[in-house]
C-alpha cells in the first residue's frame, strides 16, 4: 500500500512539474506582466541623490547613532527647511552642521565646557545677534536663522557644504562640517518625505 501511494504521490508531482515546465512558458506569454518590486516604488518617494550630494562628499566621513531626541531634531530641521521655501540640499547643509555643532543635540549654556555664549542644534550665540536664549533652544527658529544666513551666500548651490556651512557660522574649524555630508545626505533621504 505504501508503495502504490508513493508511486501515485511521485505520478501527481511529475505531471505537475511536467504542466509547469510545459505549460508555464506558453501560458507566460499570455499573461499580463506585472513589475512587483516595492523596494523600487519606495526608493522613488526618496530625494534624488545628486541633489543631496551634487559635489561629492569630502574626506572621511563620521557617522554617530541617533536617539529619538536627535532624530525629532533631524524632522524639526527638514521641516523648517521645507517652511523656508528651500530644498533638500539646504537641508543637508543645516543637518551637517548641527551635527559638527551640537551631534544634533538642543544644547542649553554647557558652563565652562561652553564656547562662550552658544547655544542649541547649531551653537548660535545670542552675542552675536542669533536671537534670545529661549529663541536659538527653538529647533525651528534656530533652522531659520541658519537657512536664513544660507540664502545670503552668493552660490551656496553650487559650493562645496564645508564651504556654505563655514561662511553662515564663521567656524574655527571651517573643514570639519564636510565630514558628516554623507549621514546628513542619508537622514534627508530617509526624512524628507515622511
Amino acid at each position: 500500500m505504501n508503495t502504490l501511494m508513493r508511486k501515485s504521490v511521485l505520478g501527481l508531482a511529475g505531471l505537475a512539474f511536467a504542466g509547469g515546465v510545459v505549460g508555464g512558458p506558453i501560458a507566460a506569454h499570455h499573461a499580463e506582466v506585472v513589475d512587483a518590486r516595492p523596494v523600487a516604488v519606495a526608493q522613488s518617494d526618496r530625494p534624488d541623490a545628486a541633489k543631496l550630494v551634487p559635489h561629492g562628499t569630502q574626506g572621511v566621513q563620521s557617522r554617530v547613532e541617533l536617539d529619538d531626541e536627535q532624530v525629532a531634531n533631524v524632522k524639526a530641521i527638514i521641516a523648517a527647511t521645507k517652511k523656508s521655501g528651500m530644498d533638500e540640499r539646504a537641508a543637508v547643509i543645516s543637518i551637517a552642521t548641527s551635527l559638527q555643532e551640537s551631534k544634533l543635540e538642543n544644547l542649553g549654556h554647557l558652563g565652562d565646557a561652553n564656547d562662550h555664549d552658544s547655544l542649541g542644534l547649531f551653537q548660535q550665540r545670542p552675542s552675536s545677534g542669533w536671537g534670545t536664549p529661549e529663541q536659538i533652544t527653538d529647533p525651528e527658529y534656530s533652522t531659520m536663522a541658519f537657512l536664513k544666513g544660507l540664502k545670503q551666500v552668493d552660490g551656496w548651490r553650487d559650493m562645496p557644504l564645508t564651504e556654505a556651512a563655514q561662511t553662515v557660522q564663521v567656524s574655527a574649524f571651517p573643514d570639519a562640517y564636510a565630514q558628516w555630508e554623507q549621514q546628513a545626505a542619508d537622514l534627508v533621504g530617509q526624512y524628507w518625505n515622511s
